[in-house]
């Protein structure tokens, strides 16, 4: 078996619960694979990503669990696997494919509760940072292509580490409203500032899934991890 690793910041508070989250997640991704061998590793849990590949036989593709080609992905990352003979792809928020396979799973949450997209407030909550405009520009990105595959009746997004925040992109919402959370993992952003923030602006909608653990986004890291160790 070619082998791959899906690698993810983690939580540098408490390394442990992000670092079983994403084992979860990479064994889901392994089910869906026949020629790989899906591992995982957090950056933040120490030396856990070291000694997944020093367990590996053989030449391995990282997977990039992030959203943004920024530093984690460009700096931190390529020093920590220095010396493996790995290759690191782009990270999952940067695929051309993203835009379309997330429209499709919206379309089918919308189907599933009978609502017109035309009526519906989308709500994309996503990290920002105030130190690098490349997390919003990317998630601003997205977010206009998603505009136009799904014909919703606003598209509004909203940041934890910029403006605006997602309490201000989220106020007025309507009841038929749905955010996604614009994130790769499940973690204390999610689990807490996203419904603080959604509370916050009386948002009476769905909290859908974060994109990373959308079905169809499993599908599509398979895919992809299966193209890039064949090549």
């Amino acid at each position: 078996m070619l082998n791959a690793v899906i690698v993810a910041h983690g939580q540098p508070s408490d390394p442990a619960p992000a670092e079983a989250a994403l084992a979860r997640l990479a064994d889901e991704i392994d089910q869906l694979t026949d020629r790989v061998r899906v591992t995982s590793a957090t950056l933040a849990a120490p030396g856990a990503l070291e000694q997944v590949l020093e367990g590996l036989a053989g030449a391995a593709v990282i997977y990039p669990l992030f959203m943004a080609k920024g530093w984690f992905v460009t700096s931190a990352l390529p020093k920590r696997v220095d010396g493996h003979n790995v290759r690191i792809l782009d990270p999952l928020g940067t695929d051309s494919d993203l835009p379309r396979i997330v429209a499709t799973a919206l379309s089918e949450q919308l189907d599933q509760r009978g609502w017109r997209a035309v009526e519906t407030d989308l709500v994309i909550a996503a990290h920002g940072s105030g130190r690098s405009r490349n997390p919003s520009l990317v998630a601003n990105s997205f977010a206009d292509k998603l505009a136009g595959l799904v014909p919703f009746h606003s598209v509004r997004t909203g940041f934890v580490e910029e403006a605006p925040s997602i309490s201000e992109a989220a106020r007025g919402a309507r009841e038929t409203a749905l955010c996604l959370p614009f994130f790769a993992c499940t973690g204390g952003h999610v689990l807490d500032d996203v419904p603080t923030e959604l509370a916050r602006a009386g948002f009476r909608g769905l909290q859908l899934p974060v994109v990373g653990e959308l079905g169809a986004v499993k599908h599509r890291i398979a895919t992809v991890l299966e193209a890039a160790v064949t090549r």
